[in-house]
């Protein structure tokens, strides 16, 4: 398991994090100007434990640079998420939930902060897009924070995939909402962009939202592997589609779609592409060490096509 998904910027940040280099964080993020890549680089920092113990020291000696208080701002959306940890809500504690959500404004302070400074910033947007849930705010502000990204950049990856947490069931939607929202996304994104994915993230979804039993049998439907399949067309599979940071949870995604599905040949397809880069997304939602359920899913694809 990489946690750069073996981008070397992405390693290069996540190691200067740990060692509380903020100088040579600020040198490799500042260059970024693709709103994807910079937001698939805060993250990787974001994710980073103990980032609160020395983040502001940068915030206190550029106080003019809004690129610290982004730091700051995403780290502690993962930091609130520590508190709570990934059980369901009836499993967490009082205090692990305050401590949540004292975390939670934290962090919004922050992301605004960067948001009323530089009117062009897209990162920090797209933290309150995932903030969103934790504060449980509306949907029309859910909606109103998830257009202030995509009115900068249409089809940023990082913000539609979280806008689709907002829109699952178990969150704040519906399974309605969900499909309406990655179908629309999926015909509206230019050929070759990620965008796709979420129909493969909206069957998973439905997937683990049934009983035993029945969710295998929803997976196991030519309709959705039609869909899948239309999904890589227009997406990893298509002509113009370029890796970019953070491909390989793109691929772990469909390949966990298609071998789920029973597609293996397009399974084996994805699996090839991947190599060795396992990504904790989506894997998680079947082991709590990713590693084990792709590797047998690879096993069981390559040995399907021989």
């Amino acid at each position: 398991m990489d946690p750069a998904q073996g981008d070397p910027t992405a390693r290069a940040l996540r190691e200067a994090a740990q060692r509380r280099d903020w100088g040579t964080i600020r040198d490799l993020l500042v260059p970024v100007t693709d709103p994807d890549d910079h937001a698939f680089y805060v993250e990787s920092i974001a994710g980073v434990s103990g980032v609160q113990d020395w983040i502001g020291e940068w915030v206190d000696a550029e106080p003019r640079s809004t690129l610290p208080l982004l730091v700051r701002g995403a780290h502690a959306v993962f930091w609130a998420w520590e508190a709570r940890t990934a059980a369901r809500a009836e499993n967490v504690g009082q205090e692990q939930f305050k401590e949540f959500w004292r975390r939670l404004r934290f962090a919004e302070n922050s992301l605004d902060e960067v948001a009323d400074r530089d009117l062009d910033d897209t990162t920090a947007r797209t933290f309150l897009v995932t903030s969103a849930r934790g504060r449980q705010v509306d949907a029309a502000e859910a909606a109103r924070r998830f257009e202030d990204v995509v009115a900068r950049h249409p089809h940023h990856r990082i913000a539609h995939e979280q806008m689709l947490q907002y829109r699952c069931r178990k969150w704040f939607g519906s399974h309605d909402q969900m499909f309406e929202f990655a179908r629309r996304a999926t015909a509206t994104a230019p050929a070759g962009s990620p965008l796709p994915n979420l129909i493969v993230v909206a069957h998973l979804e439905r997937w683990l939202d049934l009983p035993v039993g029945e969710d295998d049998e929803y997976l196991d439907d030519d309709a959705v592997r039609a869909e899948l399949n239309a999904a890589a067309d227009r997406s990893v599979r298509h002509p113009d589609y370029v890796r970019r940071p953070g491909w390989p949870s793109l691929h772990n995604t469909f390949a966990m779609g298609f071998a789920r599905s029973g597609d293996l040949r397009s399974a084996a397809g994805q699996f090839e592409v991947i190599g060795d880069q396992v990504t904790d997304w989506p894997w998680q939602y079947i082991n709590s060490n990713p590693v084990i359920p792709f590797l047998a899913w690879r096993d069981d694809a390559v040995t399907a096509v021989g």
